[in-house]
């Protein structure tokens, strides 16, 4: 069971999540908050495995709120904005993915399902345009280089950084999931990353690929 928290400051769309997440059998939702604040205290109380985190809200905002949760829980930002300025700052505080609020309810919930995974949510557009900004955003702190990786794990590396995922990757280098799964395993270790999310920040920062203009 995927334990679920909603934090948002609005009443209508949280009750509105926690039908959509409560209606799987496999999530559950534990708790709501409506500030950032709030968000931190039930995550600490309730140790939820997701976080459906707004990221405009009273007394504290969501990228704060995400800084403090840190890697207690993941979180998954969900922002009506899909270049919001402040959502570059939650990349660096370990977000694991982003969802505007128009996403399908379908995407949603495999959002949950593929972030409480422990991999970063890449395959929507707004991820790959907020990530391509962070690389260009003055300030952003450096990944490490790619000494020590091997000519594989840089062509692995560089097909998550095209939003490839595990299965389309090993499809595409005729190797086994366990490999892929292996080559990806030592990749974090390498780069000291914590999620895909740090990975594809290291494949732009390293040349591996461009960002889209």
């Amino acid at each position: 069971m995927i334990r679920v928290l909603i934090a948002d400051d609005q009443a209508l769309l949280r009750g509105s999540f926690r039908v959509l997440v409560d209606s799987e059998d496999d999530l559950e939702v534990v708790g709501e908050a409506s500030t950032g604040a709030e968000a931190v205290a039930v995550t600490e109380r309730e140790r939820p495995d997701v976080v459906l985190m707004d990221v405009r809200m009273p007394e504290m905002d969501g990228i704060e709120a995400t800084k403090l949760i840190g890697k207690a829980s993941r979180v998954l930002i969900v922002t009506m904005f899909d270049l919001d300025a402040y959502v570059y700052d939650a990349l660096r505080a370990g977000a694991s993915g982003f969802l505007l609020k128009d996403t399908p309810p379908a995407d949603l919930l495999t959002a949950i399902r593929v972030v409480a995974k422990g991999e970063a949510l890449l395959a929507p557009t707004v991820t790959r345009r907020l990530i391509e900004e962070f690389v260009r955003t003055p300030g952003a702190p450096q990944m490490p280089g790619l000494e020590g990786v091997t000519e594989r794990e840089r062509e692995v590396l560089t097909l998550i950084a095209r939003g490839l995922s595990n299965m389309e990757i090993a499809r595409h280098l005729q190797l086994s999931l366990a490999t892929v799964k292996t080559h990806i395993s030592r990749l974090l270790a390498k780069l000291d990353a914590r999620d895909r999310a740090q990975l594809v920040i290291a494949a732009y920062e390293n040349g591996l690929v461009s960002a889209v203009r």
